[in-house]
């Protein structure tokens, strides 16, 4: 770790996880774990050649180099590993635009086939927010996901989010409907994850976030 880029010394502690931000070390593991079912993100650049797995990889290195090169207080992607013990299972990426007005973040998860089904979605998802509505200080966190979904969208319910709209976007060759839900502050205090999460190593990063 680098004492100028404090962030890779943050942690995000719950019962069974402990999330990290990214660092270039993680990317192989990570990648290995990036399963078929995985939507890439549209804005994601696709290369002719390469396989979709390939290119899921690719776009995982792209996407975390260019959150940490294009970091800036109003708008930011933090990136975190979601370990359990000595595994990496997946990732969750907590996200600020014009953060230091607005306080409202989003989030993005994704967890290896292995790892689903035993609520570690919902401590992931748990733990971002734990940071979000802690020491960043958020008034509310928003969240989408395709309507068919369903494990995202039940992650979200059940950490308290509330419908926000559904949009219509291009999806592969056809449109598609995508949910959007929304937490607020007042909300999340009535999870009973709102107290099970340890926030280590925050200080450092604040200016990072312009507090």
């Amino acid at each position: 770790m680098t004492p100028h880029w404090p962030l890779h010394g943050l942690s995000l502690c719950t019962p069974d996880l402990e999330l990290r931000p990214v660092t270039e070390a993680d990317l192989p593991g990570l990648a290995a774990q990036l399963s078929d079912d995985l939507e890439m993100d549209p804005t994601a650049t696709r290369y002719e050649g390469l396989s979709d797995a390939e290119n899921r990889a690719v776009a995982l290195h792209q996407g975390y180099w260019r959150s940490v090169g294009t970091w800036r207080p109003e708008s930011w992607a933090l990136p975190f590993a979601v370990w359990h013990g000595d595994d990496v299972v997946g990732s969750q990426t907590l996200e600020g635009e014009d953060f230091p007005r607005l306080r409202t973040v989003d989030s993005a998860s994704w967890l290896a086939p292995d790892a689903r089904g035993r609520g570690w979605g919902v401590q992931a998802r748990a733990a971002i927010l734990a940071l979000a509505f802690g020491p960043l200080g958020a008034t509310a966190a928003i969240t989408s996901a395709w309507h068919d979904n369903g494990a995202s969208l039940g992650v979200s319910r059940s950490l308290g989010y509330q419908p926000n709209g559904v949009t219509t976007h291009w999806r592969g060759d056809q449109p598609d409907e995508m949910v959007h839900l929304r937490l607020t502050r007042e909300q999340w205090l009535d999870s009973p994850w709102h107290d099970r999460v340890e926030v280590r190593g925050f200080e450092p990063c604040r200016p990072f976030f312009g507090l």
